[in-house]
């Protein structure tokens, strides 16, 4: 691994919601600088060998990641999992589970849709890829081919907003049972922007505290989601807890303004989570 270069420890391809390919994703990695980089579709792990082979002899590292999605109350909540065991068969069974769940949820969203709008259920399927885990975005993308919004974050900012009307949740394990699940997989996890509405949205000390003794590894504190307040309050819960603090930009290639290494990760905390991890290795290119 390159001792040079940002460490970007959280990005999507259109596996997922992104973009660009596993490929692509790796190719702008490594025209942004990037000594290493995770690839953290949802729910998903299909892309990691597209990825693999894409990076060979780029001197780039490939974390192989996801990111697991879990419910905590009326909230969705993200947990970043890295290097686990694809192959636990746990881990197989919950996300293929929590993938029917957002599928059979945008479904049911683009039918509320079509009430005001006209939209079809092909429009979305044709804004993803085969076998990709589909949701929101795609949805978001097929509204903006559509011509009823400039963009994605328009879609959510307006006809996806939770408050639309059109709003549905899905089926996903609770965070502490995604903790556990990562960990039993030789996994390292690692809780996702969770300051998105500031510090009064954080969850909760004792609940961090249930997943520290699980398992958690560390905080994503430096992230353009998260708020000042917000970041501020998870800077005492890592003090507090001895969680690791990750940085990363969410990179979904065009779906969102977010850019390459726009936040990153240290060199020694990246060093730290590969020792936890158990279940699969880093690729060195």
């Amino acid at each position: 691994m390159s001792d040079t270069g940002p460490i970007d420890l959280h990005t999507h391809s259109s596996v997922s919601d992104g973009t660009e390919t596993p490929a692509e994703l790796v190719d702008a990695a490594v025209a942004a600088g990037l000594s290493a980089v995770a690839l953290t579709d949802h729910d998903s792990t299909a892309g990691w060998d597209e990825a693999f082979a894409e990076a060979s002899g780029t001197g780039l590292t490939v974390i192989p990641g996801m990111e697991l999605s879990t419910n905590y109350g009326p909230a969705s909540v993200h947990m970043l999992a890295y290097l686990f065991d694809p192959l636990d068969p746990t881990i197989i069974a919950e996300t293929a589970r929590i993938r029917d769940g957002r599928l059979h949820r945008a479904e049911r969203i683009v039918e509320r849709i079509q009430a005001d709008y006209d939209l079809t259920w092909e429009e979305v399927l044709a804004q993803s890829v085969d076998g990709g885990t589909i949701g929101r975005p795609h949805i978001a993308d097929a509204l903006v081919v559509r011509g009823y919004v400039t963009d994605r974050s328009a879609a959510f900012e307006s006809i996806l907003h939770w408050r639309s009307g059109y709003y549905e949740k899905y089926y996903a394990p609770a965070p502490i049972d995604g903790v556990r699940m990562i960990v039993a997989a030789g996994g390292v996890p690692v809780l996702a922007h969770p300051a998105t509405f500031g510090r009064y949205r954080v969850i909760d000390e004792d609940t961090i505290a249930e997943l520290v003794d699980a398992g958690l590894f560390g905080l994503e504190i430096h992230h353009r989601d998260n708020t000042e307040d917000g970041k501020v309050r998870l800077y005492e819960l890592a003090e507090k807890f001895g969680l690791r603090v990750t940085g990363s930009s969410d990179y979904h290639g065009e779906g969102k303004p977010n850019r390459l290494a726009e936040n990153s990760t240290s060199p020694a905390v990246l060093a730290d989570l590969i020792a936890a991890g158990t279940g699969s290795a880093p690729f060195y290119g």
